[in-house]
């Protein structure tokens, strides 16, 4: 089990105010696959809160107890019926794919003056993965844009 000094756990009821329940225990109690989702929402999240119904207080705090020493969690909040955990995000590296385009990329923009005989403007422009530079010094979409169908029938496209 997870040890938070009370500066920790303070900071994280505070963030745990806004939360909605993601996980709810009902009659059947723990069972594998709610410490499994239990552990995805963890791993997802990092705080979350558990819904525990019944009456019973004691059952609920070995629960709670139970479900801390099994994942590895804090125990941050026991109010009432909800059950609020903790356990650091995991640390994964994401490998860019080939199949996707370029991110965003920054693009200098020289337009000649109309009349010629002014200075060029020069403007920096961020692009985004789909959009392209004209000859002329646009900026347009490198595909054509989805439309509706119902849309281009009702001559809204």
């Amino acid at each position: 089990m997870l040890k938070l000094t009370p500066a920790e756990r303070s900071a994280l009821r505070s963030e745990a105010h806004a939360l909605n329940p993601v996980v709810i225990i009902g009659e059947a109690g723990v069972t594998p696959s709610v410490l499994k989702e239990i552990d995805t929402s963890l791993d997802a999240h990092g705080l979350i809160k558990v819904r525990v119904f019944g009456d019973d207080r004691d059952a609920r705090i070995e629960t709670y107890e139970t479900i801390c020493d099994k994942l590895g969690a804090a125990p941050v909040q026991h109010i009432g019926k909800l059950l609020v955990l903790y356990r650091p995000k995991k640390e994964t590296s994401r490998e860019r794919s080939e199949k996707r385009g370029k991110g965003l990329r920054e693009v200098t923009i020289v337009k000649a003056s109309p009349s010629g005989t002014k200075r060029p403007s020069v403007t920096k422009v961020v692009l985004k993965g789909n959009e392209r530079v004209t000859a002329g010094g646009n900026v347009k979409r490198a595909k054509k844009r989805q439309s509706s169908s119902k849309k281009s029938a009702l001559g809204r496209a």
